[in-house]
């Protein structure tokens, strides 16, 4: 039965089996599969389903049967919250002075408006967070203006910035010297310029360098940054301080929004251009000045900017439809226009040819050199120093050193016996006294150069030493006791071949005739191989010679000169009205004539004849020129009575009669008539101070100028004028030695280069304690490159300086500079900074949009104009005590020196950590500051020298 059962049970299933894989395939395994497991778990979901909803319910009862109910304060918060926000009264008071609150406050609402309101307002309403902020800038400024009025700003901006600017100013001039002597052909690059100067910064200052602050705009974020939040650390309360929120934001604003968008203006060459043609803008362009700038441009960019521009205007005057007066004054524009733009033009050949462009060397190897009397030399500061450095280079130098001592001598003796005669006239005897002080300085210059004794010994006639020893023994002295050996030093000096013949073949000659401004510029003639080169002054090129050319011309009768004043005028220039001449004048030779128009002032005719008088006496009695007058409206008969004059003076003067009789004439009849900006031989105030020029003299006079100022006895009075008649030969002596030994006089002697240290470290103690000529020194030395002058010229210089400002200010010069720092730390001078710094950054209350970067020609030709600018506001009393040349290289440094983004950039950074330190002195902010350039790879390359330079002594010990 079990049997049967089973085997149905088989059967069944095998059948089952067998008609569901002929009926679903061989897959109906997987299907029964599937569906076993959908079904499972279709069970366990309506189980978990059934078993949440349960556990949902029976937590809700437990919570309403356990737990207390929900506090009422939570709901009163989130219903105060929704309330309006009470008012919060912010107190204005900053400083202390409104002038100064008011305009401050504007800018704390520009910057939140600008840079925080604009996003915070997207994020939320609340005003709590914005009021903390400018909170919190408010506390900053409060503490910032409470410490600034407890220091005494004087020391900062009388020593403090002059030695930053100072110091600045001698590490760029010795990178430019590092470049120069690396390689003499090749130019370096504005990159190795920069990168050697802070090679030098770090040789001078020693323990800092502020490379990456000026070359990574990273690092420099990152500075200012670090900077603003050690000023917030000091400046704000410790509860502000502490809010690392609020502290970050201030940091922002004042790093990324006020800081760094301020240095990015400041050290903008551009920028700086445009300040310094904006400082002088009541100062007219000399076109002199501008063509020198242009002779001497070794930047292409500048001269192309110029060129286009010249060619510009020279295409619209040519458009002008014009006829009678009007067509002379274009045509004259024309010819200018022209002439610069050949100028530009031979200067652009000559730099890319890779040709000599330096002016001196030129002159020394294609010009022809202008002629200097040696009286003329020895009369001239400047020309007097390379006349010392040749006598010194031959072994002459005790010649020149007894002449200048016996010129010395006879002033002093001069002077000294006109006070003498005058106090005698008054009752008053003191002769003896008086003959012994001259005789011992006579007795003094005697031993010290004539006698057997002297080293070096002046070698003169014997039987001029014995006589003048005669004298000295036997009669009074007198101030031409010396004059016989005198002339026989001089005549020596200009006769004998080693010493005036040959300096006039020398390179010191050709320097000289530089500084003098006696040398012209190169020009083209058409020549690609410099055979055609020449010296050209004519701005019109209507004069192709030479200025030496042109002295030559009056001994040649075949050419002719005729001038005659052919027009007047009269010009309002700044509220001044004057008369103007039209000159024409005319040349002609065998092969050619020319004709050109100059104009001239009746103060430039008036210069000329003072000029020429003075060179050439016998003219004084010959030419008469008509004599000033003051008259009203420019009357037009007295504008023609002197035009007639006038003329009479210019025929008198170009007669060939009057050319033969001195033929020196001619160079300055033809400088006067050159068309082109006359250029006076002395202005007003040369003449007035005309002392003040050789200071060699002038401080002779000063011996007997403070005798005559002493109102109390004459006895006392000749016993200062004892004590410095007795040093006099010495002082002179010593002076002559430093000069020609290059002792530095009264400079302590170290083992180091002075130069590798800042300028502070050279302040001369000897000086009196008289801040502005102190600061003038340190300017004069470091802008004009005084110290590479003998040691006589620079004491000459300080003289000069020290006599100026205590004739024209006397004692209270220092009294002014304090005055004057108090004025511009006053409220309304720091309230008009305030108010020019918000009106820069939001005129109108607008936030300033980014100005967009001019065309580089633009660019270029500000280059030029600052340049020219600031080369015609240099007074020609500079030129004449230290040379034309030396300031016109002084002043282009110093422009040069700008027109570098990073250069500028390290010295803003300079000038605000020295406002930080005198504003923090009780702090450590100058190591502060060493720590935050540590990172400097120069510095890192300095210290790894020095331990390379250090371990061989240390091996040795």
């Amino acid at each position: 039965m079990l049997t049967e059962t089973s085997l149905s049970i088989w059967g069944w299933g095998s059948l089952g089996i067998v008609l569901s894989l002929i009926t679903f395939g061989p897959f109906v395994i997987f299907y029964l599969a599937f569906y076993i497991l959908c079904f499972v778990g279709g069970g366990f979901v309506v189980t978990l389903l059934f078993g949440k909803t349960n556990s949902e319910k029976y937590l809700e009862q437990c919570e309403h049967s356990f737990l207390p109910p929900t506090s009422t304060g939570i709901p009163k918060c989130l219903e105060e919250m929704k309330r309006e926000a009470r008012t919060i009264k912010i107190d204005r008071r900053l400083t202390g002075a409104n002038i100064i609150d008011e305009p401050l406050q504007q800018v704390i609402q520009f910057s939140l408006r600008d840079y925080v309101q604009y996003w915070y307002y997207t994020l939320s309403d609340d005003e709590s967070f914005l009021l903390e902020i400018r909170q919190t800038l408010q506390n900053a400024l409060i503490q910032f203006a409470t410490r600034s009025k407890e220091i005494d700003w004087q020391p900062y901006f009388t020593t403090r910035i002059v030695d930053d600017f100072g110091t600045h100013l001698r590490v760029f001039r010795k990178a430019q010297q590092k470049i120069t002597e690396k390689d003499d052909q090749v130019k370096g690059t504005a990159e190795d310029l920069i990168d050697t100067f802070f090679e030098v910064e770090v040789e001078m200052e020693k323990d800092v360098c502020r490379d990456l602050v000026c070359t990574s705009p990273k690092d420099e974020e990152g500075f200012l940054r670090d900077l603003c939040e050690v000023l917030l650390y000091l400046l704000l309360p410790p509860g502000d301080f502490q809010n690392k929120i609020m502290r970050y934001f201030v940091r922002e604003i004042l790093a990324r929004g006020v800081l760094l968008p301020l240095i990015n203006q400041l050290s903008d060459p551009d920028y700086i251009n445009q300040y310094i043609i904006w400082m002088i803008r009541d100062s007219n362009c000399n076109y002199e000045a501008f063509m020198n700038i242009i002779k001497l441009s070794d930047n292409i960019g500048e001269l192309e900017a110029v060129r286009d521009k010249a060619a510009e205007e020279l295409q619209y005057l040519r458009s002008l439809d014009t006829a009678g007066d009007d067509i002379n004054t274009i045509k004259n524009q024309i010819n200018s226009l022209l002439f610069v733009k050949k100028v530009c033009d031979s200067r652009i050949q000559r730099l890319q040819s890779g040709k000599e462009i330096n002016t001196v060397k030129l002159a020394a190897n294609f010009g022809k050199l202008c002629i200097v009397p040696l009286d003329s030399i020895l009369v001239d500061n400047v020309a007097l120093q390379f006349f010392m450095d040749y006598m010194q280079q031959t072994g002459g130098q005790a010649h020149l050193f007894f002449w200048m001592t016996v010129e010395g001598y006879r002033v002093t003796a001069q002077q000294q016996l006109e006070v003498l005669s005058s106090r005698q006239k008054d009752g008053k005897h003191q002769t003896n006294q008086t003959k012994g002080l001259l005789r011992a300085a006579a007795v003094g210059i005697y031993e010290q150069y004539l006698s057997e004794k002297a080293s070096p010994r002046v070698t003169v006639d014997d039987y001029l030493v014995a006589k003048l020893a005669d004298t000295l023994n036997h009669e009074d002295p007198t101030p031409e006791i010396f004059d016989d050996i005198q002339r026989k030093v001089y005549e020596l000096m200009l006769r004998d071949e080693r010493f005036y013949p040959a300096f006039r073949q020398n390179a010191l000659y050709v320097r000289m005739l530089a500084e003098l401004d006696m040398l012209k510029d190169p020009s083209f003639r058409g020549s690609d191989d410099g055979d055609g080169e020449s010296f050209n002054g004519s701005p019109t090129g209507s004069i192709n010679l030479s200025l030496d050319d042109l002295s030559n011309v009056s001994s040649d009768d075949s050419v002719q000169l005729h001038a005659y004043i052919s027009d007047t005028g009269v010009c309002n220039d700044h509220g001044k009205t004057y008369a103007l001449y039209a000159i024409t004048v005319h040349r002609r030779s065998l092969n050619s004539e020319e004709m050109w128009k100059t104009y001239r002032r009746y103060s430039d005719f008036h210069d000329f004849h003072m000029r020429i008088t003075e060179q050439f006496e016998n003219l004084s009695s010959i030419l008469k020129l008509p004599g000033k007058k003051t008259f009203n409206n420019m009357d037009r008969d007295f504008l023609e009575k002197r035009k007639k004059d006038l003329n009479a003076y210019l025929q008198l003067l170009l007669t060939p009669e009057m050319m033969k009789a001195s033929p020196a004439l001619a160079h300055y009849v033809y400088d006067f008539l050159e068309n082109k900006a006359y250029s006076k031989g002395k202005g007003d105030f040369a003449r007035k101070m005309d002392t003040f020029v050789n200071p060699l003299r002038n401080s002779m006079r000063n011996v007997s100028n403070a005798v005559k100022s002493l109102p109390d006895s004459l006895a006392e009075g000749m016993t200062k004028m004892s004590d410095n008649m007795g040093k006099m030969s010495e002082r002179l002596g010593q002076d002559i030695r430093q000069s020609f030994f290059k002792v530095p006089p009264l400079i302590p002697k170290t083992d180091s280069d002075p130069e590798h240290y800042r300028v502070s470290a050279q302040l001369d103690d000897t000086v009196d304690d008289n801040i502005p000529l102190r600061v003038m020194l340190l300017l004069m030395d470091e802008v004009f490159d005084l110290k590479e002058r003998n040691q006589w010229l620079r004491r000459n210089i300080k003289n000069l300086l020290q006599q100026l400002i205590r004739a024209t200010y006397g004692d209270t010069i220092n009294r002014k500079i304090v005055d004057h720092v108090d004025w511009m730390t006053s409220p309304e001078q720091v309230a008009d900074l305030v108010k020019r710094f918000r009106d820069a950054f939001w005129p109108n209350g607008i936030l300033a949009e980014t100005v967009p970067c001019r065309d580089k020609a633009i660019r270029m030709r500000t280059r030029v104009a600052g340049k020219t600018k600031l080369l015609s506001i240099m007074p020609d009393e500079l030129k004449h005590i230290i040379g034309a040349e030396t300031t016109r290289k002084g002043i282009l440094r110093v422009f040069e020196m700008f027109q570098h983004n990073q250069l500028n950039r390290r010295m803003v950074y300079v000038f605000l950590e020295g406002f930080l330190e005198t504003l923090f002195p009780q702090y450590k902010f100058r190591e502060l500051f060493n720590k935050l350039h540590s990172r400097s790879k120069q510095m890192q390359k300095y210290k790894q020298k020095l331990q390379t330079t250090q371990a061989p002594s240390l091996q040795k010990r």
